[in-house]
């Protein structure tokens, strides 16, 4: 006889465990390639991530190109239906709005509510290939005479304890998580970036702000989400906190353009 398939529900694919494994997952999560390897990495039968407005390149829907090479049924919800970063909003009140074809021949379509799609995956195959490494995820973008480290993380999971006083460019999308509404335990860094998956939230800047920190947003058609280096090279600001108007930080300049002025505010 075959196990159950259980459906679970989570704010962050970053934080799955062994529950995940040979299971459906509705995570708040962007639906960018990240996200899909993280999906992939907990063995996880099927995933229904957020669409995160789609964006540049699609990277918000690239995950499903990416888990349906690897055998895994994957989804994703329309941002305008649900909150990202909230597991409950997406299973909820999410519509589906694009599906894999491993989701599509269990019966998965755009359109469908969160949830019945999630129950169509669970008829889905459990295929376990090799998941390769994903490059990169964490790397340096540059340093200055003045010693401040511009570091890139595709994901705000990667921001480590050694990134204090560093300006992290990170290409998460912009919201706190519904579980763990705070920066919480991560380090106080000199600035930080996000994308903003095409909501008008953004709520880590003002969690953000509490603590001194200017932070801001790029567009989510600017630059790719959970791609660090493209929201470095090609993101445009779309949000700012109190903390960054302070610094001279406006609307409609370009990442590499907040950076510098970051810097240049330091003595």
């Amino acid at each position: 006889m075959m196990n159950k398939t259980n459906i679970l529900i989570t704010d962050t694919v970053t934080k799955l465990g062994n529950e995940a494994c040979q299971n459906v997952v509705i995570a708040g999560s962007h639906g960018g390639i990240y996200a899909g390897y993280e999906a992939a990495k907990a063995k996880v039968r099927g995933i229904i991530l957020h669409d995160a407005a789609v964006g540049l390149d699609e990277a918000g829907i690239g995950s499903l190109k990416y888990l349906e090479n690897l055998g895994i049924a994957a989804a994703t919800i329309d941002y305008r239906s649900a909150i990202i970063g909230n597991g409950n909003s997406l299973a909820n009140d999410g519509i589906i709005s694009f599906v894999n074809k491993i989701a599509y021949k269990v019966g998965c379509l755009p359109g469908q509510k969160a949830m019945e799609c999630a129950i169509m995956m669970q008829k889905s195959p459990y295929i376990t290939k090799h998941v390769p490494t994903y490059e990169e995820a964490r790397f340096l973008i540059r340093e200055n005479s003045k010693g401040i480290i511009v570091r890139g993380c595709d994901s705000v999971s990667l921001v480590k304890a050694e990134d204090e006083n560093v300006i992290v460019i990170t290409a998460s999308h912009g919201e706190v998580l519904a579980s763990s509404p705070t920066w919480g335990k991560r380090p106080k860094v000199m600035a930080a970036i996000f994308n903003d998956a095409g909501s008008e939230l953004v709520t880590r800047l003002p969690d953000l702000n509490k603590l001194g920190i200017p932070a801001a947003t790029v567009t989510s058609d600017s630059a790719r989400i959970g791609d660090a280096r493209s929201s470095y090279d090609d993101g445009i600001i779309s949000h700012y906190n109190a903390k960054a108007s302070q610094m001279g930080i406006t609307t409609g300049i370009s990442t590499v353009e907040f950076v510098n002025i970051i810097i240049s505010k330091v003595n």
